[in-house]
């Protein structure tokens, strides 16, 4: 059983001087362009105290809030996998000179990371993308890296946005594992702490050079109701049994075509998707044939080049390309891996110019009213 102690605001400091004292670069929700991001802190001062969002299909909203809480805000628009999986970066540049070439392999140097404020949806969003780039038949070398130092404190949920249905997917409101400190921010009758789990060894050695002292029973408790409160106010839901079959029987159902009527095919649901892991290479030269470089980036199945291949494009309509993304998420993901390509937390729902909503489009092919 892991170990659960109270850290008051004022001595979350201690946490930040203690993670840095050990060498990680800390990053942390910060306010930047109207928006909550993942930048580099500093302290618990550079977190976004009081700010809170409203998120609805197609809509994200800040506000300032009187609880003055440092993590009042629901899942950010960037996920932590632009930190482990950069959305670009350079392989190799090939230089000439004269009759001979240089070859330089671009390695950025091995960032140690200290994720803080990671929600649970988030967490099992980095474990699922685990499967693929930290595997050790098609890993990426810079992701290992960057998750083998990875310092993770997550945290857990007291509120629920309009577009959350992680419960359904049993991947919140509460990180259950894989975490090293878990905090749980109480903020009620004049009350401010966090509780915090203990989850490793690293968690519990960072924990020993922090002023904070053993939860009671009471502060725990307490906690874990403000975590039933987020479930509870979730206004989305998904019934998850035998999903991945019925999505693979409904190859031909009507929705897809009704989706693909709103569908603007921009993308945004694969880029801020915390477990999409699709990318391009592509090979740039200089107009003097002098240097040439090969990118990696992040592409999208809703790209017409994605599916472009020798003998033409096999995925040229909007519902084509809309059932692609939806069943790989919710179907085939799980005949490959053994579970869903999707956390619920939502952001392509938010992010969605016409906001459509994955949980409206599952429901209609099983033939249930949308939530």
């Amino acid at each position: 059983m892991n170990t659960f102690l109270k850290l008051s605001p004022q001595n979350l400091s201690q946490l930040f001087m203690g993670l840095k004292s050990r060498n990680y670069t800390l990053i942390a929700p910060v306010l930047r362009d109207n928006t909550i991001v993942y930048g580099e802190v500093d302290s618990p001062e550079d977190l976004p105290i009081g700010w809170v969002d409203e998120q609805r299909p197609a809509f994200y909203r800040l506000s300032k809030e009187n609880k003055g809480r440092y993590f009042g805000y629901h899942a950010a628009p960037q996920s932590w996998k632009r930190l482990l999986y950069p959305p670009q970066r350079s392989l190799f540049h090939v230089r000439r000179a004269g009759k001979s070439l240089s070859l330089n392999i671009d390695s950025s140097e091995q960032a140690k990371y200290a994720f803080i404020g990671v929600r649970p949806c988030e967490l099992s969003a980095i474990i699922v993308q685990d499967m693929v780039l930290n595997s050790e038949k098609y890993g990426d070398d810079e992701y290992r890296r960057r998750r083998e130092d990875l310092f993770i404190v997550a945290v857990n949920c007291t509120e629920s946005a309009d577009t959350c249905f992680c419960a359904s997917l049993k991947t919140g409101p509460k990180a259950k594992n894989n975490f090293d400190l878990a905090l749980t921010e109480v903020a009620v009758k004049g009350e401010h702490y966090f509780v915090v789990e203990v989850g490793s060894e690293k968690g519990s050695l960072v924990m020993g050079q922090v002023d904070a002292s053993a939860a009671t029973e009471q502060e725990v408790g307490d906690s874990l109701k403000l975590v039933r409160h987020a479930e509870n106010k979730m206004k989305k839901s998904l019934d998850t049994s035998d999903l991945a079959k019925l999505l693979s029987d409904n190859l031909e159902h009507p929705q897809w075509d009704n989706v693909a009527k709103r569908c603007l095919m921009c993308g945004n649901c694969t880029m801020v998707c915390p477990t999409c892991f699709c990318a391009a290479v592509e090979d740039i030269t200089d107009l003097s044939g002098e240097e040439a470089e090969r990118m990696q980036r992040w592409d999208s199945c809703f790209t017409m080049d994605f599916s472009r291949v020798a003998g033409g494009n096999f995925r040229i309509t909007p519902k084509s390309r809309y059932r692609q993304w939806l069943t790989h998420k919710f179907s085939s993901w799980v005949d490959q891996f053994g579970t869903f390509g999707c956390v619920g937390c939502g952001r392509c729902i938010t992010w969605c110019p016409v906001g459509i909503d994955v949980t409206a489009e599952i429901n209609s092919i099983r033939g249930e009213p949308s939530n």
